[in-house]
């Protein structure tokens, strides 16, 4: 039987077992949790970055966007205030759309 030791989808659980198939699950405290949900952020950009067609990207950007939606959870921020900090960095600093990517500086 295969060991994942690792964050899933609160249904996996069930998932597995219409497939037939048994598992065993914890569920984590609050800090474990959120430590969880940053090592599975982790791996769920690295498989954006090495996703090879837009369905798999856009797939990956979905799991990395329900990540964030836990996490805001369990430190008590809402998508709207989060939201709000986006577009104020973005006032202040810009966004990623016009691909500016930054060789050196000079003193």
């Amino acid at each position: 039987m295969p060991v994942y030791n690792k964050l899933v989808r609160d249904l996996i659980p069930q998932v597995i077992e219409a497939e037939g198939k048994t598992c065993s699950i914890r569920v984590l405290d609050s800090s474990e949790h959120l430590k969880e949900i940053k090592e599975k952020m982790q791996e769920e950009a690295i498989e954006f970055k090495e996703s090879a067609s837009q369905k798999e990207a856009i797939e990956e950007l979905a799991d990395i966007l329900e990540l964030v939606h836990a996490a805001i959870h369990m430190y008590g921020v809402s998508y709207e205030q989060l939201e709000q900090i986006r577009t104020q960095k973005k006032r202040q600093r810009g966004g990623f759309s016009k691909g500016i990517y930054l060789v050196e500086v000079k003193e």
